[in-house]
């Protein structure tokens, strides 16, 4: 009798039990995935968000619109050799300054990520976390962001004169309209920046699990090491 109900604990309770596992199995990824992406963000605020973490470091330097390059020479024909230079010094000054004051922002972005198929992000290319952060919360931290720049871009000065020489290159054709406010323009160059050096960061963590401190971190990307 004793084997009998053995038998029959196991096979009534073995079930249950390997549903919490699944359960639970799919918890932890969610989790190590956004703990992955915190991780990454911080890293990448902090990389950033200081001087010359823009203007010094090429991957994300923000040069000046296509337009404007192609219009560069001519400035420099009449004489403004370092109008060019001094609105990108200003350009990236504005989104180092701006980075450096959005991490409670993008970690409320992250914190509310609802993440869908936590194992095919898991088990996808080196940054698909990233990219799955960036195509989902894109839309609402331009919304967001877009009043920070704006606020760093008075601070920092000279984008006056971008925008004035900008204007002047919608009017002859050569600056699409969009570009015409050094905002916009910034504004997606440095959320551009921010999601590189995250996705490199991510690669990092995937590359090798076991040396992160973080115990979850070790636990979920290394399941698919």
């Amino acid at each position: 009798m004793r084997t009998i109900a053995a038998f029959a604990w196991l096979f009534f309770c073995t079930p249950a039990f390997s549903a919490e596992e699944e359960i639970l199995s799919q918890k932890d990824t969610m989790e190590g995935l956004k703990q992955a992406l915190t991780q990454s963000t911080k890293v990448a605020v902090e990389r950033l968000g200081v001087a010359d973490g823009f203007l010094g470091n090429p991957k994300v330097k923000i040069p000046l619109p296509g337009a404007l390059q192609k219009v560069e020479g001519v400035m420099r024909t009449l004489g403004m050799n370092k109008h060019p230079d001094n609105l990108i010094v200003a350009m990236n000054r504005t989104a180092e300054k701006a980075t450096a004051e959005v991490t409670p922002l993008l970690m409320k972005a992250v914190e509310n990520l609802p993440i869908e198929d936590a194992g095919k992000i898991l088990a996808g290319e080196d940054d698909a976390a990233t990219q799955y952060f960036r195509s989902a919360a894109s839309e609402e931290l331009t919304q967001k962001f877009l009043p920070i720049v704006k606020e760093a871009t008075s601070q920092v000065g000279l984008m006056k004169k971008y925008n004035d020489f900008a204007g002047k290159g919608v009017k002859l054709g050569l600056v699409a309209e969009k570009d015409a406010q050094i905002e916009n323009y910034v504004t997606q160059k440095t959320l551009d920046g921010l999601f590189l050096i995250m996705a490199e960061e991510e690669q990092a963590i995937r590359s090798d699990p076991g040396s992160q401190a973080n115990g979850l971190l070790r636990k979920v990307f290394g399941s698919v090491k």
